[in-house]
């Protein structure tokens, strides 16, 4: 049995490319493995340092994991912040991570371009914290988009040099998770790129209606297609991956046929494909809605999700100091 982690930052609600790219595959997952699923609030401040409404960002993130279907008697969730032996294995593991290496990883590039003014250090190392969550419950595989595979290579990285500096094989080495096939990278209504909290692209579970034919029909396409059979352009290509995930072939198969013959409406493909997204998200976001406001229940998982994750976490950080050579005298 493999042992599974994997986070989502409390800045960001769940969105149908968190859903598809990797949640629906947890709900499976979380029976078939030893699952550690966690609200990365600690990473959040890397871009968000003063947060508005931290412990309500926590809490919708945490209703939006259990309404999709994760289960906290079976798989170990929890907030970052409640285990205290993460930033504890941070620190020792920044003694060993080289400024060279952290400022040419693609994320802080990205980063520093789109937050020039909030360079902080936390952003530098933050493939240093994300190494810390995945190794101290010593992960062997971890669910990742393609735009953190770059991150998941330097967690490698930085367990495989504790190991060689120590002399131990201590730590395992993880591996992407791409349940079975390609990663998966769930395109934004934007017309490029990835579905994203930071890129405002986004339809989040917890949407109501209204706001997703908005969004859905302010969505990025093109001219339409000039001759019979053209290739689709970035954006159009996007709705209807979209289409496809939602929908039925036949469906997609229509709009595709409208396409190639130059009769399409691309304003009745997205009236089509926001009533899609509506039917999904719909007893999703009521379901959200009832764990959101059920407070007994969100307090009972945490502090369960906590014990469990401390109990795993506490004796990594413990063997850590042991191997670096701090012992009680």
């Amino acid at each position: 049995m493999d042992t599974v982690l994997s986070g989502i930052r409390s800045t960001g609600n769940l969105h149908l490319g968190n859903y598809f790219g990797a949640v629906k595959n947890f709900v499976k997952m979380q029976h078939e493995n030893r699952c550690f699923f966690f609200v990365a609030d600690y990473h959040s401040l890397t871009t968000h340092p003063t947060p508005e409404n931290l412990h309500n960002n926590i809490r919708v993130v945490l209703s939006e994991y259990l309404a999709a279907g994760l289960d906290p008697e079976v798989a170990t969730i929890y907030i970052q912040s409640d285990v205290p032996e993460i930033p504890e294995l941070y620190l020792l593991l920044n003694m060993n991570a080289y400024v060279g290496e952290l400022e040419r990883t693609t994320t802080f590039k990205d980063k520093i371009r789109k937050q020039p003014e909030n360079i902080n250090a936390g952003l530098l190392t933050y493939p240093v914290l994300m190494c810390a969550d995945i190794i101290i419950h010593n992960a062997d595989k971890v669910p990742v988009g393609k735009d953190q595979e770059q991150n998941l290579e330097m967690a490698r990285r930085f367990a495989r040099r504790f190991n060689h500096m120590y002399g131990v094989e201590y730590f395992t080495m993880p591996e992407p998770y791409n349940f079975g096939s390609e990663l998966v990278k769930v395109p934004g209504l934007d017309g490029t790129g990835k579905m994203g909290k930071s890129e405002g692209n986004g339809i989040y579970l917890s949407d109501e209606p209204k706001m997703i034919r908005k969004k859905v029909m302010r969505a990025v396409t093109d001219t339409g297609p000039q001759e019979p059979n053209s290739p689709m352009s970035e954006p159009v290509a996007n709705l209807f991956y979209l289409l496809e995930l939602l929908s039925t072939p036949d469906t997609v198969e229509h709009f595709r046929a409208s396409y190639n013959d130059c009769t399409i409406r691309y304003g009745d493909l997205k009236k089509q494909l926001a009533e899609e997204m509506i039917t999904f998200t719909t007893p999703i976001r009521e379901r959200i809605q009832e764990i959101y406001n059920d407070t007994a229940y969100l307090g009972k998982v945490v502090k369960m999700g906590a014990e469990k994750a401390r109990e795993s976490a506490s004796k990594t950080v413990r063997e850590v100091r042991e191997i670096i050579g701090y012992k009680p005298f």
